[in-house]
């Protein structure tokens, strides 16, 4: 265990009332069904989640991760049934030979909660994780799924950011849901906090404009904010130039280049967590990639759509960059305003 500051009682009573909702309505675990959370103790954050487990989840099975042999934690992964709950709080990531945690545990139908590199948000990020752990349906999924059909009939969207201006010609692409519903997808679970909806041009050649980067994720997976956002010059959907650009994120600039040859921008990410904006961040880049705005991500790599002319093999990046937003539009219907997604409801899909 490390000598780091607990969260405070206040904070560990809000992490157990967020994750008994998490529990109850994202991923209908009752009675009937056994639940294996498998953590450590290294962090004040994992233990603060730990807690909160424990009070929602009495029954359950919890393993020390660092008191015991990695064959042990396999070996208990396979006593479990399908729909059973797996929940993993990690302050790195836990490193099982050959074992894909999250994959190899779809494979076996169970559920999956994974709360990862909880090392890099300490003290009030910490809180703020907490905070983003709060699960509201009607907004997440009711709002999510208006989002989505909105996305999906749209024949051209624009983001509007710090006078910037990033046009997207072109109808999208079936937009995805990270919304905590998974009541029409194969596999429950994922990488907590939640709160996106993602696509991306179908023709990118047909991304054109300006946007201002506020954040970006550098080489160490961490999120970096310049004193003056970066903007990038981005004509048939690759960036050909970058004013007031950092050190730091010329360096992902050119190793994208290096390896790559040019910049392609692919996703066109909505995110959704009121509890991370502009001005309250949490360091790891894969949490605060669910702030509420919009992110994009630079290089060729998307793994969810599959592009003619792009090889698996070849594309190598896929880095989340984060721009100011100010209003976004699509077909000339404002969906954003003031730090907020307006679109109503689907209260159908929020239930």
């Amino acid at each position: 265990m490390t000598t780091t500051d607990a969260l405070s009682a206040a904070a560990i009573d809000t992490a157990a009332a967020h994750l008994r909702d998490v529990l109850a309505i994202a991923f209908e675990h009752g009675p009937g069904r056994r639940a294996l959370v498998v953590h450590d103790d290294r962090t004040a954050l994992a233990r603060a989640l730990v807690e909160g487990y424990r009070r929602n989840l009495p029954d359950a099975r919890f393993i020390d991760f660092d008191a015991v042999a990695p064959q042990d934690v396999l070996d208990t992964f396979a006593t479990l049934a399908p729909q059973d709950l797996v929940v993993l709080v990690q302050s790195t990531n836990f490193r099982l030979d050959g074992f894909r945690l999250r994959v190899e545990l779809f494979k076996l139908g169970l559920k999956v909660i994974e709360h990862v590199h909880l090392a890099r948000m300490p003290g009030l990020q910490g809180e703020h994780y907490i905070e983003a752990l709060a699960y509201d349906p009607v907004y997440f999924r009711g709002v999510g799924h208006a989002l989505k059909a909105r996305i999906d009939r749209a024949a051209r969207g624009e983001v509007h950011g710090g006078g910037a201006v990033l046009a997207f010609d072109s109808p999208f692409e079936s937009a995805k849901l990270n919304v905590g519903d998974y009541r029409a997808m194969a596999n429950s679970g994922g990488q907590f906090p939640i709160g996106e909806v993602f696509t991306e041009a179908r023709d990118l050649e047909a991304v054109n404009g300006r946007a201002q980067v506020h954040v970006f994720g550098d080489t160490a997976y961490l999120v970096n904010r310049p004193d003056t956002p970066v903007t990038l010059v981005i004509e048939r959907g690759r960036v050909v130039d970058a004013e007031n650009v950092t050190p730091a994120f010329q360096e992902v600039l050119d190793i994208i280049r290096r390896d790559e040859g040019e910049v392609w921008v692919r996703e066109l990410g909505f995110g959704m967590n009121r509890a991370f904006t502009r001005a309250r961040r949490v360091d790891d880049i894969g949490t605060y990639e669910r702030m509420c705005g919009i992110h994009l991500s630079l290089g060729a790599k998307h793994g969810v759509y599959a592009k003619p002319g792009f090889k698996r093999k070849d594309a190598r990046y896929h880095i989340d960059v984060f721009v100011v937003t100010d209003a976004v539009y699509l077909d000339g219907e404002r969906v954003y305003a003031d730090g907020a997604w307006t679109v109503a409801p689907d209260l159908a899909m929020a239930t």
